[in-house]
């Protein structure tokens, strides 16, 4: 069976397409600018609509006409960005007279990671832009066990960035200053139970730039939130006794954080997994899978059904795909 799915949830457009078995494409194109407005990334998504399909299409080897299922990310996300998926997916349901199956873009992440990776139950450090959150498996949902209380490792990275004259996307920038810089203590440690806050630590290591240099702040500011999250994961695969860690999101790249989380593991004897860069970041195989998956296991939907969410939470779900 042969899935084609569709991501927009914020500055990237991808067109992924899967089987049970494979990845057989997965393109995608991404809006840039100082930041992101909504509007202008679903402006950019609307115009990239025929170009990624028609190479994903070519890079599977097949036609439109030999897909059996199509899915989209419904959310979370932003709203104009989220309905380019959405209508693109109703238009191909529509003309091929096949399923349609709306999926949240959160346990996408999660169920491509298992898939490729081989972990079976894991808690998943979930670290992108809009979303940074610690999600196991429980009582028939993915529970979340840790999140930001105000904006995303990714995004503060971001702001970071922005406000201190780097490129956008900085995450190369911050990386290479990351390993090279030196760490200077003093930055707020912001975990409040199992949730962690970015925006104090930001502003104190805007504050940084001006009294040491940029990338020694970097450096440090980094360490701190990759210390927060990585504590906090800790203290949910305790909590959970579940011994398979997940790294995921487009913040998973990150060197730092990657080697953070083994040497955590490997002091737990626990298993350490990331999946590919290509499916770590915001990409629409991981839709076509989670569409897949879930189809397969008996979810259906209606045209009715497929409105999008933009706040969709992951404990929201019911993961009628997964016995344990």
């Amino acid at each position: 069976m042969i899935c084609l799915g569709i991501e927009s949830t914020a500055h990237t457009f991808g067109v992924g397409i899967v089987t049970e078995n494979e990845v057989l494409a997965n393109e995608s194109d991404s809006y840039s600018g100082e930041g992101i407005h909504p509007r202008e990334a679903a402006d950019h998504h609307a115009e990239s609509v025929g170009c990624v399909l028609r190479k994903a299409l070519k890079k599977a080897d097949i036609e439109i006409a030999d897909v059996n299922v199509v899915s989209f990310s419904k959310g979370p996300g932003l709203g104009p960005c989220l309905r380019i998926a959405a209508t693109c997916a109703r238009t191909i349901s529509l003309r091929l007279s096949i399923p349609i199956v709306g999926v949240n873009h959160c346990i996408a992440h999660v169920e491509v990671g298992r898939w490729t990776t081989g972990a079976l139950d894991p808690v998943t450090l979930y670290v992108s832009g809009g979303n940074t959150q610690i999600i196991a498996y429980a009582g028939g949902r993915y529970r979340v066990f840790g999140e930001t209380l105000d904006v995303g490792i990714g995004n503060m990275q971001d702001m970071f960035g922005r406000e201190a004259g780097l490129s956008f996307p900085c995450y190369r920038e911050v990386d290479e200053m990351v390993r090279t810089g030196v760490y200077i203590p003093g930055l707020p440690y912001t975990v409040k139970g199992n949730d962690f806050s970015f925006s104090g630590l930001l502003t104190q290591a805007l504050k940084m730039v001006r009294e040491y240099n940029l990338r020694d702040a970097t450096k440090s500011l980094m360490e701190h939130a990759y210390a927060m999250v990585v504590e906090a994961t800790e203290r949910a695969m305790a909590h959970t006794e579940k011994t398979e860690l997940l790294l995921t999101g487009g913040v998973a790249a990150s060197p730092r954080l990657q080697e953070m989380c083994d040497t955590m593991c490997q002091e737990r004897g626990a298993s350490f997994f990331v999946p590919l860069q290509s499916l770590c970041r915001d990409n629409g195989a991981m839709i076509a899978y989670q569409g897949l998956l879930e189809y397969c296991h008996g979810r259906r939907m209606n045209l009715e059904d497929t409105v999008v969410i933009q706040k969709w939470r992951t404990d929201e779900v019911d993961v009628i795909w997964r016995q344990m």
